[in-house]
């Protein structure tokens, strides 16, 4: 990829709106990580994670495969049980057992493909998609996403960077408070990848959720988290908060040098920076 594409991607971004939108209270609920740990039979992926992410807090997790990356997501999101310790959900100093404030986003869409783009929003309503103001608030979330036109079309007459768009705003609809994301981007090609890791950053922005990102590419960890957290061998090896102002471009001089300390981290098991 050029300079030049990217140049013209990255222009293509105007985040004065969404820099207006950052002194809002966060509506993102805080994740409290104690002693987690989880095995599958001998094999202990989990090794007593502690974490403590904040309300609102964007947290991107890398690291090699098999090292407990998704395994910490499908625990929080409910989808694993705990061998040991526990986690909760937090509003400020009140915990929060209701499973229905978390939602996930898969590599894979995991649209119905008899359904039109906005009945696949509704799902993500659930119950609540026959109340009145249902069906606009999917057209909406839509809207949000920048898909608003294709509410009638079918999953099959999408590109595939349109139906993870689809699939964002079935997520979104329900308003989360907690976003977990799971290798959403790893199917595009590279210039729908950058696109949607700016739509990304701009709905979290927007709407101020605690969102959890696992990626295997640690450039975008770099590109749209607040903070990286490297896995390694079922523990936490690295914690970086990155305080670089938005937005971030790819091939920047600081992005690059924060992605080079990771990369030698994740690597080489040394820290450099």
């Amino acid at each position: 990829m050029t300079a030049a594409v990217l140049r013209r991607i990255n222009a293509a971004y105007d985040f004065a709106e969404e820099e207006a939108r950052v002194a809002a209270p966060s509506r993102g609920l805080a994740i409290n990580i104690r002693n987690l740990r989880k095995s599958f039979g001998d094999n202990e992926v989990l090794k007593g994670i502690d974490l403590f992410v904040p309300a609102g807090q964007f947290v991107a997790i890398v690291g090699k495969s098999g090292c407990g990356k998704s395994t910490l997501l499908r625990v929080l999101l409910g989808l694993e049980t705990p061998t040991g310790g526990g986690f909760s959900f937090e509003d400020g100093t009140e915990q929060i057992s209701d499973k229905s404030v978390a939602r996930v986003m898969f590599q894979e869409p995991r649209l119905l493909p008899w359904a039109s783009v906005l009945s696949n929003v509704e799902v993500g309503l659930g119950a609540q998609r026959n109340l009145p103001g249902a069906r606009q608030h999917a057209l909406d979330t839509l809207r949000a996403v920048d898909l608003e036109e294709k509410r009638d079309a079918w999953p099959a007459v999408l590109s595939g960077g349109q139906r993870q768009r689809v699939a964002l705003a079935r997520a979104l609809v329900s308003e989360p408070r907690f976003l977990a994301f799971d290798e959403p981007l790893g199917a595009l090609d590279a210039l729908t990848r950058i696109t949607m890791q700016r739509l990304l950053e701009r709905v979290w922005r927007e709407q101020k959720f605690t969102a959890l990102l696992v990626t295997h590419d640690v450039a975008e960890a770099v590109t749209i988290a607040d903070r990286v957290l490297m896995i390694e061998d079922g523990e936490i090896a690295l914690d970086i908060r990155v305080d670089l102002p938005r937005p971030r471009h790819r091939g920047s001089a600081e992005v690059a040098a924060l992605e080079g300390r990771i990369l030698a981290q994740l690597f080489d098991g040394a820290d450099v920076g």
